[in-house]
């Protein structure tokens, strides 16, 4: 059986002193190992920045793709062999701001996919520009005088496209994360997982702080995600910031729905070569 370490190459990170990364990265090597899952039945598919350079030390089938374009090619390995567990990594920005398309339309097709969204409020590696979750009025490289636009809630937006696992986390709960994360691989349809990721260079130094006394864990406070209007309502708190499982339901997923994969994986099925002269002729 697999362990945590099977889930790490030898490859040092090269992320800053204290960055979120960190927790988010030993949570979700713990959750594949505690899931009994081995390295070779897991892809994740990786957006360009910070949260991207994962690729390089995460112990399971990779892809690093173009900016904001993870869910298409996890979409796609989802459908050549929906067998494996399929985990898309991206940024805020990457996520809802260049992937906001592919983001709304994949809730909607409730694909089995695990979506991770690093939510630092910055485009941070390239040095801190104001993202789509940037707090209105932020100063950063790319509004210095202050960001006119209001933040964009992915949990929200997930949910009103029909996610079926929406949860919020935080990257230095790291055991807490974890838990969360062994949900939301496991459940079957599109879950979506924003985690409040610290970047204490380009972010208030002191996020890390403001977070520890704002976060609160849902269900200490007795709360049932079975309810999607309460689930809109927690999503929106900015005074207290919560975190574990918003809402979740059971749905037909994607996948399950297409006769064409009802007997086995695409990969796993005949390919049959024939004539294909006509076709070809076509294009002349």
């Amino acid at each position: 059986m697999a362990t945590e370490k099977d889930f790490i190459t030898k490859i040092t990170p090269t992320w800053c002193v204290g960055c979120g990364n960190f927790g988010i990265w030993t949570a979700l090597r713990q959750a594949l190992a505690e899931l009994g899952l081995e390295p070779h039945q897991a892809v994740m598919v990786f957006d360009i920045g910070c949260n991207g350079n994962g690729a390089n030390w995460h112990g399971t089938y990779g892809f690093h793709g173009l900016h904001g374009r993870p869910l298409p090619i996890a979409c796609g390995v989802k459908m050549a062999n929906h067998e494996l567990k399929v985990i898309a990594v991206s940024g805020d920005g990457g996520g809802y701001g260049e992937g906001g398309n592919h983001f709304i339309h994949t809730c909607r097709g409730n694909q089995d996919i695990t979506y991770i969204i690093y939510n630092n409020h910055r485009y941070s590696l390239t040095t801190g520009q104001a993202s789509p979750t940037s707090e209105h009025g932020a100063k950063t490289k790319s509004t210095p005088a202050g960001l006119i636009e209001y933040p964009f809630n992915g949990p929200q937006v997930a949910l009103t496209c029909g996610a079926t696992f929406v949860a919020q986390g935080s990257a230095d709960e790291v055991v807490h994360l974890k838990e969360l994360l062994k949900k939301a691989v496991s459940h079957p349809g599109f879950s979506l997982i924003d985690i409040l990721q610290p970047c204490v260079i380009y972010n208030d130094k002191d996020i890390r702080q403001q977070y520890k006394q704002k976060v609160y864990k849902l269900e200490e406070a007795g709360y049932q995600p079975n309810d999607k209007m309460a689930a809109y309502q927690k999503a929106g708190e900015t005074e207290k910031l919560p975190i574990g499982v918003l809402y979740e339901e059971i749905r037909p997923t994607y996948e399950n729905q297409l006769p064409q994969l009802a007997k086995a994986p695409l990969v796993k099925q005949p390919v049959a070569v024939g004539d294909i002269s006509e076709f070809l002729r076509e294009f002349k």
